[in-house]
C-alpha cells in the first residue's frame, strides 16, 4: 500500500486461476451484498459518542491470548515505512511484545518501495528481522531473492486462529506461509467535511453521476470538492482501482491486476475516460493539478479538515487510516464523516491493502515477534488508539474507538474472503510501486493532461509489459 496501500473496497475475492464463471457470479453476488451492507452501515454512522481519528485509547488493558518464549537478551530489529501518527502507534505494540519477553526490538524507518530498501540492507549483510512489506508482489519478490523465511507452526496456528482463509492465503507464496497481515485497509472510501456539505446543501453520493453533482454543488458554494494527494502515486491508482473495479468488474480486474488482458484494453480508456471527468477539472482540486502533484497523503487529508467552513477543499478519497491525519478537534462521526466510493458500474468497489509481517532474519525471536503480530492481542492495542484495521477476526469490535471504524471493520471482517486487493500491489514493484516509475508516474502524468488517454494507455502496456515479462 501504499499507505495501505492499501480499501475495504467491496470485496471481491481474491480467486485462483482456475475459478469457474460459476465461482465468479457467486464471488460478484457476494461482494455486492457485502458492498451493499458497507454501505448501509456507514450511512448509519454519526452517533455523539464518536471520537477524533487520533484516539489515545487506553491501551493498558491487554489480554493475554497468545503464548510467547522468554527473549532476555535478544535484540531484534522491525523496518517499515510507516512514520508520524502510525509509527508511534505500532511502537506501542512492539513495547508490549518487550515486555512480555524481555526483548529489545528497534523500529526501522524504510523508505519506499521499502523492497529495495531491504535489498540494500541485505546486500550490507544487516537486514532487519522483520520487515512490513505492503504488496504480495514484494513478498513474492522477498522469496524469490531468498531472503525471506518460511513461517514457524506458532505463527502459522494463529494465522489459523484468527484469519480468514483469503487473508491467509495472501500471504502465502507457493503454498508456504511467509506474511502475517497485521494491518489492513479499506481503500473505498471518501471522506468529507459535514460542514461544508451542510452549508452547500450536498448529501452524501450512491454513484459516479451524484459524485458529480455533489462536487458542483459544493463547488457552486464556494469550496472546492477535491483534495488530491497527488505527490504520492499510490494515492492515484487508488483513484483508478476503485473506478475499475466498479466499471469493469471482478473478472476484468483480476485480469488486468495479472497482466492477462493489455492496458491498452477498453476497459482501461473506460476507467481513464471516466476519472478525467473529476481530474480533467482542476478548479475541482485543491490547487489544481500541479498544487495536488505537490501535496502529499497526509496533507490531502488535513486540508479537508482545517479552515473552519472554508477549507481548501470539501473532500478526500481515502483509506481508513486517514482518521490519523484528520485534526483531533474535528469528531469523526460529527465533523468529519465518510461515505463508500460511489459505483461507477452496478456495484460500488471494495478495495483492500495491507503490511504484512516477513521474517528476513531466522530466529527464535523473530518467529515470536510474527507469532505476536498475528495475535488478536497486538492487533487490540493499536485498534484502540485509531486510524488503523485489522483482518484479523478475533479483534473485540468494541477495541475501535469511534462507531465510525467499529462498522467499518465488521465490514471487513464480516466480507469475509469476498474482497479484492490493491491491483498496484499485486504488480511487480517496478510497474505498480516505485516513485517516480511504472503506474504511479504515469497517473501522476494523466493528472496534468487528463485528456491525453491513448498515450496514457500505451505508457502503462509499455511499462506493464517491461515489468510483468510478458
Amino acid at each position: 500500500m501504499r499507505m495501505t496501500s492499501s480499501t475495504i473496497r467491496t470485496r471481491w475475492s481474491p480467486k485462483p486461476d482456475t475459478a469457474t464463471p460459476q465461482h465468479r457470479r457467486a464471488a460478484k453476488a457476494a461482494a455486492a451484498v457485502a458492498a451493499g451492507a458497507l454501505a448501509l452501515s456507514l450511512s448509519a454512522c454519526g452517533s455523539s459518542d464518536e471520537g477524533s481519528g487520533g484516539s489515545t485509547g487506553d491501551t493498558d488493558d491487554t489480554s493475554n491470548n497468545v503464548t510467547l518464549p522468554k527473549l532476555d537478551g535478544t535484540s531484534l530489529e522491525v523496518a517499515a515505512v510507516w512514520s508520524g501518527t502510525e509509527q508511534a502507534n505500532f511502537k506501542k505494540v512492539l513495547q508490549e511484545f518487550e515486555k512480555r519477553t524481555g526483548a529489545k526490538v528497534t523500529f526501522v524507518p524504510a523508505q519506499d518501495p521499502i523492497i529495495n530498501f531491504i535489498g540494500s540492507k541485505v546486500a550490507g549483510g544487516q537486514p532487519p528481522d522483520i520487515a512490513m512489506l505492503p504488496q504480495p508482489g514484494a513478498i513474492k519478490q522477498a522469496v524469490d531473492k531468498g531472503w525471506a523465511k518460511e513461517l514457524g507452526s506458532e505463527a502459522v496456528k494463529e494465522l489459523g486462529e484468527n484469519y480468514s482463509q483469503g487473508w491467509q492465503d495472501i500471504g502465502k507464496v507457493s503454498g508456504k506461509p511467509y506474511g502475517v497481515y497485521y494491518k489492513a485497509a479499506n481503500k473505498s472510501l471518501i471522506w468529507y467535511n459535514n460542514q461544508v456539505f451542510e452549508n452547500a446543501g450536498a448529501s452524501e453520493p450512491e454513484t459516479w453521476p451524484d459524485l458529480l453533482n455533489t462536487a458542483q454543488t459544493v463547488f457552486d458554494s464556494g469550496v472546492t470538492p477535491f483534495s488530491i494527494g497527488g505527490a504520492e502515486g499510490w494515492t492515484l491508482t487508488d483513484w483508478f482501482e476503485n473506478v475499475y473495479l466498479s466499471q469493469a468488474g471482478p473478472e476484468k480486474y483480476d485480469q488486468l491486476a495479472k497482466h492477462e488482458i493489455k492496458w491498452t484494453d477498453p476497459s482501461v480508456k473506460d476507467a481513464l475516460t471516466t476519472l478525467a471527468q473529476v481530474w480533467g477539472k482542476p478548479d475541482w482540486i485543491a490547487g489544481g493539478a500541479s498544487g495536488a502533484l505537490q501535496t502529499d497523503f497526509p496533507a490531502s487529508v488535513t486540508q479537508v479538515f482545517t479552515g473552519g467552513d472554508q477549507p481548501k477543499a470539501a473532500m478526500v478519497a481515502a483509506g481508513d487510516f486517514a482518521q490519523v491525519n484528520i485534526p483531533k478537534n474535528m469528531k469523526i462521526g460529527t465533523d468529519a464523516k465518510v461515505f463508500p466510493f460511489p459505483a461507477v458500474g452496478d456495484n460500488g468497489p471494495v478495495v483492500s491493502g495491507g503490511d504484512a509481517a516477513v521474517i528476513l532474519q531466522e530466529s527464535k525471536g523473530s518467529q515470536a515477534l510474527a507469532t505476536w503480530l498475528a495475535s488478536p492481542d497486538a492487533a487490540s492495542i493499536q485498534a484502540k488508539l485509531g486510524g488503523y484495521l485489522s483482518p484479523n477476526k478475533n479483534v473485540p469490535n468494541s477495541d475501535y474507538p469511534n462507531a465510525v471504524q467499529q462498522k467499518i471493520a465488521k465490514a471487513l471482517i464480516d466480507a469475509g474472503d469476498d474482497f479484492r486487493f490493491d491491483m498496484s500491489d499485486q504488480a511487480p514493484q517496478a510497474f505498480g510501486g516505485t516513485p517516480g516509475k511504472g503506474e504511479w508516474k504515469i497517473l501522476q502524468d494523466f493528472l496534468k493532461n487528463p485528456k491525453d488517454i491513448a498515450g496514457t494507455q500505451a505508457k502503462l502496456e509499455a511499462e506493464a509489459a517491461a515489468a510483468y515479462g510478458n
